[in-house]
């Protein structure tokens, strides 16, 4: 799960350069957040989810599954509640950097299933 944090980070990394570079700083500062905006929830829900995993004993499988969706909806909450309150908050949005870091860092945690460990 760690492996997904930091290819997110990587990305977010990545979006923020090339919003800098296309962009300027509103762009920039536009990326930085919207992958603070996606990756805090995503990290929030991924240490969850090991903690989860870490208890003694076996959790049933029907605990684990309603833990599962429970936080994935309360990791998606928390990202739009962020976002809105970024879009609230910093008036010089560029919204293309903005959408094209939310797709890079969303769409970076498949690339952690690519790899086996």
């Amino acid at each position: 799960m760690t492996r997904t944090i930091y290819l997110q980070l990587a990305a977010a990394l990545l979006a923020i350069c090339l919003a800098a570079l296309f962009a300027g700083t509103h762009g920039a500062v536009s990326a930085a957040l919207a992958s603070v905006a996606c990756i805090l929830p995503c990290t929030w829900f991924a240490l969850r989810l090991s903690k989860l995993a870490k208890q003694p004993g076996a959790v049933p499988a029907p605990h684990y599954a309603a833990q599962f969706f429970v936080g994935e909806f309360v990791k998606i909450a928390a990202t739009v509640l962020l976002l809105m309150i970024a879009v609230k908050t910093y008036r010089d949005m560029h919204w293309p950097s903005l959408l094209l870091s939310m797709v890079l860092v969303l769409q970076a945690s498949f690339l952690a299933f690519w790899k086996k460990s």
